[in-house]
Formats: C-alpha cells, structure tokens, sequence
C-alpha cells in the first residue's frame, strides 16, 4: 500500500532521529524497529483521516523472541503476523494517561509540533523504557507483578494470561504454579470458549516440559 503524503511527512520528520538511535524505517509495517540479540525494540504510527484532521497513534514496545516462539503456538495469531508480534505494547497517550490519547493534527505546523513531542518524549523516557523491558526479567514484572490487575503495556488481555505464564516459565518465577490456576481463571471469565481452555492447557503442558535445550 502507498504511502499518504501524511505518512511521508511524519517519516521525513522523524527517520534521521530514529535512524540515529539504530532503529530502521519499514514503511509497509508502519514502524520504526531496532533489532536487539533478544528480539526487537519498535515504534509504530498508526494514522486514521477525518476530513482534514489526522489522528495519530503512536505506540511503542518490544519482542521477546523466545516468548513468542512458545506463546505463538497457542494463541490464534495468524500466521503471516506471528514474526511481527510484540510481547508488550503501549501508546505514548496510554503511558502519559492524557485524554484523548492520540494526536490531533490538522496543519503542517501541528505535525511539526507532534513530531517535536515525539522526539522529546522518546530522548527523555521512551527510549529507556524499552531498553530495559526487553529482558525476561523486567517482562516477568511487567506482566506479573499484578497478575490480578489488567496489564497496561498490552492490549489483548487473553494473550496477556498465555505471555505472562510463558514468561514466569522461562524466568522459573516462584510464582509459576499459582499463575497458572490465576490465569486460567482469568481466561474462564474473559471467554466461555472451550477452545481457550483448550489451548490454555496445552501451554501449561508445553511449558512444564520445555527445556530451552
């Protein structure tokens, strides 16, 4: 899909500040992504257009790549899009907690403006941010430090239970066994599909026999 002359101007603006920090423009995904030994660090921009207003979502999070490769096998992603999931993801408006939480953009100048916001945030929080999330560790706390409360860094709740319990898995979290009757309570709340249940206990299994060697 092309590109709209929006698009072109938000990645003319902002491609010299992440390319400096190593993160790589992939247009087709809407993304601005680092490649780590662990995974990826991204950053996508999702624009949506009402007349001459742009709306624009900025979110931000990381890849664990050994997480996924476990999860993925349980979870209903579609296939083509399982290389590009991310472990957690959060907007900048989410994080800061503003309302309304994307951008909203009508002028070359106002994007200006945003691209400055942008840059700001990322140089004095987001960068370190995901720099240090990207460890089993900081996911471990992330995702289960508060297994009974909504995780804020995803969006899908129920893949929250199959990642959170992964994770606990290959950090060999003293917390592992409670989390798996936690979350498998979660899942029966959240959906009545015997399939998740389903699904649900063929990771529990995976993951009391997996060995990463």
């Amino acid at each position: 899909m092309p590109l709209t002359p929006f698009e072109t101007s938000l990645y003319r603006q902002l491609a010299p500040f992440f390319g400096q920090h190593d993160f790589v423009l992939i247009p087709e995904k809407k993304q601005f992504r680092k490649v780590t030994s662990t995974g990826f660090l991204n950053i996508i921009l999702s624009s949506s257009y009402y007349g001459p207003t742009t709306l624009l979502d900025v979110n931000f999070g990381c890849r664990n790549e050994q997480v996924e490769q476990i999860a993925q096998q349980f979870l209903p992603t579609l296939t083509d899009f399982r290389p590009d999931a991310n472990t957690i993801l959060i907007s900048i408006g989410k994080y800061k907690q503003v309302n309304p939480p994307r951008y909203n953009i009508r002028t070359e100048v106002e994007l200006d403006n945003v691209c400055s916001e942008i840059i700001l945030f990322f140089v004095e929080t987001g960068f370190e941010l995901i720099d240090r999330s990207n460890s089993l560790e900081a996911l471990d706390v992330i995702l289960n430090e508060n297994p009974g409360q909504p995780c804020p860094f995803i969006y899908n709740q129920t893949f929250r239970c199959y990642k959170g319990l992964t994770v606990a898995s290959l950090t060999h979290s003293a917390n592992f066994l409670s989390l798996i009757d936690l979350y498998r309570n979660q899942l029966s709340q959240q959906s009545q599909n015997a399939c998740e249940a389903m699904n649900f206990d063929r990771l529990v299994t995976y993951l009391q026999h997996y060995s990463p060697n």
